[in-house]
């Protein structure tokens, strides 16, 4: 029997609601909207990205149709990077403490603040 791996955590920077570009993979050089992060599992779902299809059985209880639908999939965090929104290009993000004691994520490429 196979034994399940377990995952090394990475700092995952993004967070729910940031645009987001692939960057390798079949679906590179996409954009879209981060929907869910999953930080136990280094993914992240991306909206409009990596669409898989599902099997699913009807169930009249859930009021759930079956048939073949299609979704998201995760992704992993390594394969997608961020779009700023001042140059709209991707970029690297930081850390930075502001001089109120605030932590926020800045743009490598233009220093602008990505948290409001």
């Amino acid at each position: 029997m196979a034994r399940a791996k377990s995952v090394q955590p990475m700092k995952i920077r993004l967070k729910k609601n940031d645009l987001v570009e692939v960057i390798s993979g079949k679906d590179a050089g996409k954009r879209g909207k981060v929907l869910k992060v999953i930080r136990e599992k280094n993914r992240v779902i991306v909206q409009g990205v990596g669409f898989i299809k599902r099997h699913t059985k009807p169930n009249p209880q859930r009021n759930i149709k079956g048939g073949i639908a299609e979704r998201e999939a995760p992704i992993h965090v390594s394969n997608v990077m961020l779009v700023s929104g001042e140059d709209d290009r991707r970029t690297r993000i930081s850390h930075k403490v502001l001089g109120d004691g605030r932590k926020v994520r800045v743009s490598l490429r233009t220093g602008e603040v990505l948290d409001k």
